[in-house]
């Protein structure tokens, strides 16, 4: 039997959720740069991380614009997927993290960047809070911690948006991320605790968890000038979480490969960056290594998803019915 081609029927079955790829490069690229600035390296590594992560975010778009126009009866499937759907922000959180990446490397690029995923990502959350909220089909069982993906990474807007000088934009921003954080906190662990375990296939997510305290320390560390209860608690509610998910490794080591392992990615950038800020801020060197040591880790997981990824694109097993 002859593969399908990628410009064939295996595009119809691309899947949104190839973006969290991007997230993870991008937080592997500012992990990398917030690295050599808090330890005064100059390794000359960034332009060629930004410039990689970049390039998969053209292609991804690339590939996924094409389905938009080939195949647009498979992306309203997605739009209409309980658990799918949660991945469209995604694209606009990639345009944000790039802006991040892009910051001390090429401001206005940066700045371009930045508005895009900020105004995009702001339709988007919009567009998943009306669905949430006036649904027919969402049932419990769908709930899993890719729902924190379309509010909560409203969060990353002040990251760079200081930068700009959108002081109050960044916080209205951050005020509303943190806020459907907490909220969605409660439901996801009512879900965790109280009925069917999450699906093999979305068991990864559970590091998203991470996420949303450890990007709202980064970003909260952005919007005051110093570190006070609220930023700690965030970044210790973080590191917690980092801590409990690292003491379930064989459960996670005993997974078959998904494209959802990407899920690992991020959220490790997230905690090893917020680190990174709390020795830059208390000048404190047990932050400073133990972010270095998170970031080491995950360069490594980086690494190994790129090679699981490839070796499942060569042999069919992504982009598939049912994916």
């Amino acid at each position: 039997m002859t593969e399908p081609t990628p410009s064939g029927p295996r595009l119809e079955y691309f899947p949104i959720s190839f973006f969290a790829m991007v997230m993870g490069l991008s937080g592997l690229t500012i992990g990398w740069e917030k690295a050599q600035h808090v330890l005064g390296w100059h390794l000359g590594i960034s332009p060629w991380l930004a410039g990689t992560t970049l390039l998969v975010f053209a292609v991804l778009a690339l590939l996924y614009g094409t389905k938009v126009i080939r195949h647009r009866a498979a992306v309203l499937a997605e739009l209409r997927h309980p658990v799918k759907l949660n991945f469209f922000p995604a694209i606009s959180i990639s345009l944000l993290l790039l802006s991040i990446a892009y910051l001390p490397l090429q401001a206005e690029l940066s700045r371009w960047l930045w508005l895009a995923g900020t105004l995009l990502h702001l339709v988007l959350t919009l567009y998943v809070i009306n669905v949430w909220m006036h649904h027919e089909h969402l049932k419990i069982p769908h709930m899993n911690p890719a729902w924190f993906i379309p509010v909560v990474g409203n969060v990353l807007v002040p990251v760079a948006g200081t930068s700009f000088g959108y002081g109050d934009v960044s916080w209205f921003f951050f005020s509303f991320g943190m806020l459907f954080w907490i909220v969605l906190l409660a439901i996801i662990f009512n879900r965790i605790l109280f009925h069917d375990p999450i699906d093999e296939r979305l068991l990864p997510t559970l590091f998203i968890l991470i996420a949303p305290p450890a990007v709202g320390f980064i970003a909260y560390s952005r919007l005051v000038p110093e570190i006070d209860t609220f930023g700690r608690m965030l970044y210790f509610s973080g590191l917690f979480l980092t801590l409990l998910l690292f003491t379930q490794a064989p459960r996670f080591l005993r997974l078959k490969f998904f494209l959802s392992w990407w899920a690992y990615s991020f959220p490790l950038s997230a905690i090893s960056i917020a680190s990174l800020v709390m020795s830059e801020r208390t000048g404190t060197a047990f932050y400073r290594d133990l972010g270095l040591g998170l970031l080491v880790l995950l360069t490594l997981i980086v690494i190994l998803l790129l090679v699981k990824t490839a070796m499942a694109v060569k042999r069919g097993a992504i982009c598939v019915p049912g994916h």
